[in-house]
């Protein structure tokens, strides 16, 4: 919707670490994979993401989650 900016939440591997560099990386991946206004505005990494007890992610308990960064 309009006003609103898109948000990746992110798990990385043990092998790496978050970092302005990785942020843009990851940026300009989807800008030239998907159409450029698309692209998250914003990137979050996480340790884990919430997930119930059958293990389905629960998207709308992403924004409480503090993140690493």
């Amino acid at each position: 919707l309009r006003g609103q900016l898109v948000c990746a939440a992110v798990v990385l591997r043990k092998d790496y670490e978050p970092s302005e560099k990785l942020t843009n990386e990851l940026k300009e991946y989807v800008k030239t994979n998907t159409a450029p206004y698309k692209y998250p505005r914003v990137i979050r990494y996480l340790e884990q993401l919430p997930k119930t007890s059958s293990g389905k992610i629960i998207r709308r308990g992403l924004e409480n989650i503090p993140a690493i960064v």
